[in-house]
């Protein structure tokens, strides 16, 4: 089954792969490439679950701002 990787995606893969050859778990480069590979696939999955809802409301769009808001303070 083929899956549609978003060329954000599997750029951010590839660099995660590349960098993980070669550096430790913890090298700061690779530690950040893992956030934005993380990054992505959030991304990726909102715009899919997004795009197979029905338009939401203003409040439930909010709701999920506050989510998004609420993980970056963390």
């Amino acid at each position: 089954m083929a899956h549609n990787i978003s060329p954000k995606v599997a750029s951010a893969r590839a660099k995660v792969a590349s960098l993980a050859r070669s550096r430790r778990e913890h090298d700061p480069e690779l530690v950040d490439a893992r956030r934005d590979l993380a990054a992505a696939n959030i991304a990726a999955a909102i715009r899919k679950n997004l795009a197979a809802a029905p338009p939401l409301t203003r409040g439930q769009l909010n709701e999920l701002h506050a989510v998004l808001n609420s993980a970056a303070s963390q």
